[in-house]
């Protein structure tokens, strides 16, 4: 009790003098009067020379050669005409003295004419000029151009050392201190292992990481040493950062919290004096986690791009980081956790055992995984009892946790733009369209030519890749305009974790569909085949220079993993196998668009039949493919558990006139 009492007593605040300061001069300026008397009425020369020869007036004070005061006899504060004159004080006194009356002057010399003509004609009362000073103003006046600098200055030194919050970092001495959140048994985190879905093999890692310092002897008993650190790396949004908090919830030691940005700063040697400060806090506090976000801004390899040839600021803040994690004297049980999705950036010295001793991929979810990351996404939506989410799962191939996140949430919004008391089926597949299509767009103006044109070429896609072995079947095909596309269409491949050729000389051929399907109706192509082309030429180029898949180029690969190939200036191969490659390439693509060519020809009435039926009803499914193609033949034994269902990028007109 006597701790909650003293932490909720008032603290000290230099803004508090400030305020007495202003409330004294305010009160000195409004009540600093010789009687307190502040009721001083108002009146002007007419009246004040009619008060004069009545006799009324008992005595005339000039302040400052402007200003008049008047002060009446007993007799005349009776008389009912200056009844408004009479007042008291606060402590009830009546004001006898005066002054009663004020008036500015104007021209002094005329006035003091008057005062003597009436002094001549033997009218008693008294008069003086008097010139009265404010001090305290004065010096306040003097002092305010002062006061005015010293407060910019201080503002601004407040603005670039973040902010006059108070704290590391609140005052421009503290700069350099380290800008890390702490959480410890003080902190309610919230997050646990529980709350992170997947991700099993990354989790195992970090479990035994959090157990290293819950029970180092379990470890050490046997001759082993803690590791210095683990990197996480990843795509965006596979919960990396998630991971980090379960740590921080999990593992009862204190946690230090920051971004690779924070480390940044205007002034130099700053970055290096915060991480020197951030190991100072954590070893005083060890054993402890410091977690590190998004460390490939200051963690990329030095040397790079530098074209000043000068000392990076930058590269101060790593080479300290370097000596801390892992340099002459360092002992410390301080785990480092950093999370990045370029790791091919990072510098090989950070990489090192000895400083982050484990690299901890984390991958996009299989469906397994996507399954039970929708179980918790799940759980704060009301969805219908009969919601299937292994159906879920497979409708989502490829999708990172913070999509799974972002599917239920805006499932949950269709449904309540839709008035429904809860989530179905259809609301999901609505936001898996939503997400990865975009918004429909049905009064989008499209003329009856262009809806002819953009239904024969989805009905391409649909028929080729019906028709071939390895291309993903078609689930769903849409000529609704969504997004910036003018028509879509769903596909259910295989999660596949290697290509053979055939299944990629089929895909390709599938997604040429559309485009030989004008060819072969109109007799002319459109723009509207642009993403179709860019995709087949990026896995042409792939087949030829990355995956070793040509038989003319051979078994090489110009792919360089580590990422040190984008400072090079050069190719990494002669301008004769350059020109080999563009012409491998074109063959692979004209190939599969002739035998696209082959197969719209044998079936130009499924072609139409499919494509008139897409204009009758916008939207054609599935089952419209088989009532009109059939089943596919080569399908042997379909199993629905081992499909899932992704979206092929549009091909739209718009697309390509944007471009």
């Amino acid at each position: 009790m006597e701790n909650q009492k003293k932490n909720n007593a008032p603290k000290f605040n230099a803004y508090w003098i400030y305020g007495v300061v202003i409330t004294l001069l305010l009160g000195m300026s409004l009540f600093g009067g010789d009687n307190g008397f502040q009721n001083v009425q108002k009146t002007n020369i007419s009246e004040f020379e009619r008060f004069l020869n009545d006799g009324d007036i008992n005595e005339v004070i000039v302040i400052n050669k402007n200003l008049a005061q008047i002060s009446l006899t007993p007799e005349a504060l009776n008389k009912p005409v200056h009844e408004r004159a009479k007042s008291t004080n606060f402590l009830g006194q009546e004001n006898l003295k005066g002054p009663h009356y004020q008036f500015e002057v104007g021209n002094l010399e005329l006035f003091q004419l008057k005062l003597e003509k009436a002094e001549s004609n033997n009218i008693a009362f008294r008069y003086e000029f008097r010139t009265i000073e404010n001090r305290w103003l004065d010096v306040l006046m003097s002092f305010l151009p002062i006061i005015i600098i010293i407060g910019v200055w201080i503002f601004l030194m407040r603005r670039m050392s973040g902010g006059g919050a108070g704290g590391a970092g609140g005052q421009i001495f503290n700069i350099g201190k380290s800008k890390a959140k702490l959480f410890d048994q003080n902190t309610n985190v919230k997050t646990t292992f529980k709350d992170v879905a997947g991700l099993e093999g990354a989790k195992e890692e970090i479990q035994e990481i959090v157990d290293f310092l819950k029970n180092p002897k379990k470890y050490t008993v046997l001759g082993g040493k803690i590791p210095k650190g683990a990197l996480l790396v990843g795509p965006p949004g596979t919960g990396k950062t998630l991971l980090a908090k379960a740590v921080a919830g999990e593992a009862k030691v204190p946690f230090f919290s920051l971004s690779g940005s924070d480390f940044v700063e205007m002034f130099v040697g700053v970055g290096a004096s915060r991480v020197r400060d951030l190991f100072k806090q954590a070893t005083e506090k060890s054993p402890s986690i410091i977690f590190i976000d998004e460390i490939d801004a200051i963690g990329r390899a030095r040397g790079k791009s530098n074209i000043t040839g000068s000392n990076d600021e930058r590269e101060n803040t790593l080479n300290q980081l370097l000596t801390e994690m892992d340099g002459f004297g360092t002992d410390t049980n301080v785990i480092v956790l950093a999370a990045t999705n370029r790791a091919d950036v990072l510098d090989k010295a950070l990489m090192r055992a000895g400083r982050f001793d484990r690299q901890i991929y984390v991958d996009l979810p299989d469906l397994n995984e996507r399954r039970e990351i929708f179980k918790v996404h799940l759980k704060p939506l009301k969805v219908i009892k009969t919601l299937d989410v292994e159906f879920l799962a497979k409708q989502t191939p490829g999708f990172s946790g913070a999509d799974i996140a972002n599917v239920c949430n805006e499932a949950a919004l269709i449904a309540a733009r839709k008035n429904k008391k809860s989530v179905g089926k259809q609301d999901f597949l609505d936001a898996v369209d939503r997400i990865v299509g975009g918004l429909e767009k049905k009064n989008k103006i499209i003329t009856a030519e262009e809806k002819k044109t953009i239904a024969f070429h989805e009905a391409g896609h649909a028929l080729v890749s019906w028709l071939l072995k390895y291309a993903a079947p078609l689930v769903k095909v849409t000529i609704v305009p969504r997004g910036q596309s003018l028509g879509a269409a769903w596909y259910l491949p295989e999660e596949r974790m290697i290509v053979r050729t055939e299944q990629m000389l089929d895909e390709m051929c599938a997604t040429l569909g559309g485009r030989a399907a004008e060819k072969i109706i109109f007799d002319k192509i459109s723009t509207g085949a642009l993403s179709d082309l860019e995709k087949v030429t990026r896995q042409a180029r792939a087949m030829v220079s990355v995956y070793g898949l040509n038989d003319t180029i051979g078994n090489i690969t110009y792919y360089d993993s580590s990422g040190q190939s984008e400072y090079n200036f050069t190719k990494p191969y002669s301008e004769e196998t350059a020109q080999k490659i563009d012409k491998e390439i074109s063959l692979i693509i004209e190939a599969q668009y002739k035998r696209a060519l082959d197969i719209l020809k044998k079936n130009k009435d499924k072609l139409t039949r499919l494509a008139q039926r897409l204009l009758d009803k916008e939207v054609i499914f599935k089952d419209d493919l088989v009532a009109i193609l059939g089943e596919r033949p080569f399908e042997e034994n379909p199993s629905e558990s081992k499909k899932s269902t992704n979206i092929k990028k549009p091909t739209t007109k718009k697309q390509t006139q944007k471009e």
